[in-house]
C-alpha cells in the first residue's frame, strides 16, 4: 500500500490530472471533495476518453473538469483486507487500484503493480520454505 497517494479534487482540470499522472508515472488517481473524502477514480483510460470526446465535439480538454472524466463506481479496501481477497477483487472488477479507507478516511492506495509484487513475495517465501 502507498500511504498518502497523490489525489485530485473533482473540481481540478482535466489537463491538471493528466500532467500529474504523466509526471508520476502514474496509472490513476483517487478523487477527492471538498473534505477529503475519496469520491472516485480517474484512470488514463478515463482521461483518454474525456479528451476524445473533447475533440470530438469541437470542445477543449482545458474546460473539462475532472468530476466529468472520473469513475463514481468507486470500490474500496482496508488496511487489514486480505491480500488475495484484495486482488481478486480488482480482478473482478477490472480496476487496477483501490483506495484504502480507515473509518471512512483515505489512508492509502493499493495498486494492482502493489498486489503483484506482495504475491510474489509471498510465493517465493512459501517455495523457499518448502525447500528447507
Amino acid at each position: 500500500m502507498r500511504r498518502n497517494p497523490l489525489t485530485i479534487h473533482h473540481d481540478a482540470n482535466l489537463v491538471q490530472a493528466i500532467e500529474m499522472i504523466v509526471e508520476y508515472k502514474l496509472t490513476g488517481l483517487t478523487v477527492t471533495d471538498n473534505d477529503g473524502k475519496a469520491v472516485g477514480i480517474l484512470s488514463e483510460l478515463d482521461c483518454i476518453k474525456a479528451v476524445l470526446n473533447a475533440l470530438y465535439n469541437d470542445g477543449d480538454p482545458e474546460y473539462t473538469l475532472v468530476r466529468e472524466a472520473m469513475s463514481t463506481d468507486l470500490s474500496t479496501c482496508s488496511p487489514g483486507d486480505g491480500i488475495v481477497e484484495v486482488a481478486q477483487a480488482m480482478l473482478d472488477t477490472r480496476q487496477r487500484r483501490r483506495p484504502v479507507l480507515e473509518n471512512g478516511k483515505l489512508v492509502g492506495q493499493v495498486s494492482s503493480s502493489n498486489i503483484l509484487w506482495a504475491l510474489m513475495e509471498h510465493s517465493r517465501r512459501k517455495t523457499l520454505g518448502a525447500r528447507k
